[in-house]
């Protein structure tokens, strides 16, 4: 009898591939993939009972460290599940620039996301042409914001302020040139037989096995599933968006990567819609007065509608006693916020669906069996961040 000799090695922390504090156990026999096994306690944010210490507002704060590369469409989803548990009303206006901004925040993710993959398997003139599309969109969102990284912007009941005057030019010179830069990565990698044999093949996964894990956004529908969150639960009018839901059938690397790039140029039109359709009106709820402030107009008749609103801003609206929970598809697929509100100014429970703490549950299934060279291909197909694994 042949003995069969395992040899275990450790992929991570500081493996530069891992994208972040992320450690893999790895049993090997030869160079093929026995056995897998994810480590990611190293980060320990805590963010999830650190917001049952800060008031509603003050937690949105903390949304912003969980997918740092798509910090507004975590600021929505967490500002959907107050207003849930709120029952607030938001104009029509502020829904379409929440629209606007999560789609350009989605493109960005993705930039930074082929970018970075790209050079994880040896393509590195592509990092550069992506970076230089993603500064632009940070630009821009600076232009409203005020930040590049973690703005806030998104407010409970609506936004922290309208935009200014330069944003929408911008906007709309961005999503006519995109569409010409995306054909360009495209160029470089789609064809390019040395990417299709570091991605073709590679740590597939089924829709059968998919859905068993419980595996959202551009993984699953590489497998052919067509479900997203903005077409199977419409939020913030996404009803009133004309896109299509991109759709793999291998349900490999390389399919992934397919997916992606098809989701950018369908993000770039539902941008372009929403900027045309931009409707006049308030950039917040007007009917709140316990989560939007008055009016600049107002406040000079009635300066102690400002005062009380910042002392309710300090010590923290009540929201009713309940439970909510609400979603979106963020970039890396679906991000949900279970709360449970006992009356107080504070959360009693805050609970956060990752897509990526789910999606990276199934890598041990897209690489068993596979070449241990091809672990960096299989991590950067999932698009994980660990700010919002390890919370």
């Amino acid at each position: 009898m042949v003995e069969s000799r395992y040899m275990t090695i450790n992929m991570g922390p500081q493996h530069p591939a891992t994208h972040g504090v992320l450690r893999l156990l790895l049993e090997l026999d030869g160079e093929i993939i026995v056995k897998a096994e994810p480590h990611i306690g190293y980060l320990h944010r805590g963010i999830e009972k650190l917001s049952e210490s800060m008031t509603y507002p003050q937690a949105l704060t903390l949304t912003d460290r969980l997918d740092y590369t798509s910090a507004l469409s975590n600021n929505l989803a967490y500002c959907l599940a107050v207003e849930k548990l709120l029952d607030i009303k938001i104009p029509k206006r502020a829904q379409y620039l929440r629209v606007l901004m999560a789609e350009l925040q989605r493109i960005a993710a993705h930039l930074l996301w082929v970018a970075t993959h790209a050079l994880d398997l040896g393509a590195m003139t592509l990092l550069f042409y992506a970076f230089r599309e993603r500064e632009t969109i940070l630009e821009i969102l600076e232009l409203a914001t005020g930040a590049r990284l973690t703005p806030s912007f998104i407010r409970i009941g609506g936004l922290a302020s309208d935009i200014p005057a330069t944003f929408l030019p911008r906007v709309k010179a961005f999503v006519e040139d995109f569409p010409r830069r995306v054909d360009d990565y495209e160029t470089l990698l789609t064809e390019n037989i040395i990417w299709k044999k570091r991605t073709t093949n590679i740590a597939p996964m089924s829709a059968e096995e998919c859905i068993q894990y419980g595996v959202t956004g551009p993984v699953l529908r590489a497998s052919g599933v067509c479900y997203d969150v903005r077409k199977a639960y419409p939020y913030s009018s996404y009803e009133d968006f004309d896109f299509e839901i991109p759709l793999g059938s291998h349900g490999d690397v390389y399919d992934r990567y397919l997916v992606r790039m098809k989701e950018m140029r369908q993000s770039n039109r539902i941008v372009k819609q929403a900027a045309e359709k931009l409707p006049d009106g308030p950039f917040a709820a007007v009917d709140a007065p316990l989560v939007v402030p008055p009016a600049k107009e107002e406040v000079g008749r009635d300066i102690a509608a400002l005062i009380r609103h910042f002392k309710i801003m300090q010590e923290g609206f009540r929201p009713p006693c309940g439970e909510v929970y609400a979603s979106i598809e963020s970039s890396k697929g679906e991000l949900g916020f279970y709360l449970i509100s006992d009356g107080t100014n504070k959360p009693f429970r805050m609970r956060i669906r990752p897509p990526s703490f789910i999606n990276l549950a199934a890598l041990p299934k897209m690489i068993e069996g596979q070449m241990v060279a091809d672990v960096v291909a299989a991590i950067g197909s999932i698009d994980i961040v660990l700010g919002e694994i390890d919370r």
